[in-house]
């Protein structure tokens, strides 16, 4: 492994979110070709689709020129030449594409709670996400770091319904997902979609916004009419109900603050109570109300 005499990265991510650019005040750190072979991808990494047209121009580019900026590494063992990527994956995509054998890298130490936080921030700040990885990022500096979604939000200079509207999708279906992800659904065509009550037919619903190439605005007017059918449904299934089965409905409604639905099976006697929630919040709410903590 060969050092190079150079200034270093500027410290902190707000230098990461700028291609890693040179920090010529700071001398403090050195780059050094590290081999392919020794570095694995990150584990954190929230992308999971890359442009190959866009990797192989880049690749073409390496080979001419050699890679300009240094990706950033860390070091798990010291004792041991094995590096865990940071920042710069497709620097380091394209330079195996390109079949170089090292590239130039900075290694700095870190924890993995770092290098999780600086990998997913690092890909927001650059906004090339696809809706879902960038949903699944959020999801990750909640889990990873213990995070609500309000921190997160604050975290990020985001809305808090912003953070929740993108975690919403990653309850979709997975063939929705697939849609998304290949652009043949929008953002808003999803978060469209996600409000029908019927979740049976929300999978139908984004093949006919693919196929009929609809808009945000007539899926709105098509959901609205859908779950005015399912509540016309529902209100004549109810009608049906036993007269104690409707009175216990309505006594939990009004303890919850919320619609709650007994729905019997066909064994004599057994069933199942349905309380939907609207937010994490709300959630809560009914949590406490069941003297529930989820503390």
């Amino acid at each position: 492994m060969a050092k190079r005499k150079t200034s270093a990265l500027g410290r902190g991510i707000e230098a990461l979110f700028e291609e890693n650019s040179v920090d010529e005040s700071n001398a403090s750190e050195s780059v050094q070709d590290v081999s392919l072979s020794a570095i694995r991808a990150n584990p954190y990494q929230p992308r999971r689709t890359f442009d190959q047209a866009g990797l192989k121009e880049l690749a073409d580019s390496i080979k001419k020129s050699g890679v300009f900026q240094p990706i950033i590494l860390r070091q798990p063992d010291p004792q041991v030449e094995r590096y865990e990527l940071v920042a710069g994956e497709r620097r380091f995509r394209a330079s195996k594409l390109a079949k170089q054998k090292t590239i130039p890298a900075i290694v700095r130490v870190m924890s993995d709670e770092q290098m999780m936080e600086i990998a997913v921030l690092e890909n927001l700040q650059r906004e090339d996400l696809t809706p879902l990885e960038e949903a699944q990022a959020y999801q990750t500096l909640m889990t990873k770091l213990s995070l609500t979604q309000a921190q997160v939000a604050t975290k990020l200079g985001k809305s808090r319904p912003y953070i929740a509207n993108y975690l919403r999708l990653l309850g979709l279906p997975e063939p929705i997902k697939k849609a998304l992800n290949a652009g043949d659904l929008s953002m808003g065509q999803a978060r469209t979609i996600l409000g029908l009550k019927d979740k049976r037919q929300l999978t139908k619903l984004a093949k006919r916004a693919v196929d009929q190439n609809l808009t945000v605005r007539q899926l709105e007017k098509l959901v609205a009419e859908m779950n005015g059918t399912a509540v016309k449904k529902s209100r004549h299934k109810s009608q049906r109900k036993p007269v104690y089965i409707r009175e216990a409905e309505s006594q939990l409604q009004s303890k919850f603050g919320t619609k709650v639905a007994l729905a019997q099976s066909r064994k004599k006697g057994s069933g199942k109570i349905e309380i939907p929630y609207s937010s994490t919040d709300d959630l809560t709410r009914i949590l406490e109300l069941l003297n529930i903590s989820l503390d």
